[in-house]
């Protein structure tokens, strides 16, 4: 019995001493972990969590989409009717034509070619003496200005139509047939422009035609406003 307890406290010595691997395997009996294999077998290294994860790739069907011609258009020409204040000579009707070109998106040359009628003045209105004859009260006018757009931007037709818009400036030199005499004119002035279609053109143009006069017997520089609306068509 002696000889047995020796040999049982002996064990649980061996048992108990961290070294002893072998002996506590007699004992405690573990599953494999999952990176061991069978006896003799060398240990995987576990996973690396740097790797990135994988791309997924989405399967987006592409539309052929065809992309419109779109032509283009630097000349435009039209006509315009208004009213023309004739200075000392009322304020009458006055109809044209006009032509443009653009040369960049802000720049354009333009050429107008109009015709009024003067009215009377006060002073043969009330004296009954006429001077000027008929040929004579007929206003034509011709010159050739550089514009300039600027503030572009939208109109709005309803909610489901936007028209291109800009307002633009003029300025330029010309001419005036008036009381049987050319004129020597400078022009000056402002407007605001539609555009419906890629093609079309609406228009409203102030200006001021400025020449020298001397048939009231002295004179002076006379200013001569104009109003029209016009529509032009692009080429």
């Amino acid at each position: 019995m002696e000889t047995g307890f020796r040999i049982l406290l002996l064990t649980a010595v061996l048992a108990a001493l961290p070294g002893c691997a072998s002996v506590r395997s007699w004992f405690h009996h573990s599953p494999p972990s999952a990176g061991s294999s069978s006896a003799g077998a060398v240990d995987q290294p576990p996973p690396d969590d740097t790797t990135p994860p994988r791309v997924i790739e989405p399967e987006v069907a592409r539309r052929q989409i065809t992309v419109p011609k779109v032509r283009s258009r630097n000349l435009e020409l039209g006509l315009e009717f208004g009213m023309l204040s004739i200075e000392d000579f009322g304020t009458n009707a006055v109809y044209g034509v006009t032509a443009a070109y653009h040369v960049t998106e802000d720049v354009f040359f333009q050429a107008d070619y109009g015709r009024s009628t003067a009215g009377q003045t006060s002073f043969e209105t009330l004296s009954g003496i006429q001077l000027l004859t008929g040929s004579e009260r007929r206003f034509t006018y011709y010159d050739l200005s550089l514009g300039y757009n600027f503030l572009p931007g939208e109109a709005f037709l309803g909610r489901g139509h936007a028209m291109t818009s800009a307002f633009y400036i003029l300025g330029g030199i010309g001419g005036t047939d008036f009381a049987g005499d050319t004129k020597f004119t400078a022009n000056f002035g402002a407007g605001y422009r539609v555009v419906p279609t890629d093609w079309l053109s609406i228009h409203i143009t102030v200006q001021d035609r400025v020449f020298q006069s001397s048939l009231l017997g002295s004179a002076k520089l006379t200013n001569n406003i104009q109003a029209v609306i016009g529509t032009t068509v692009f080429f």
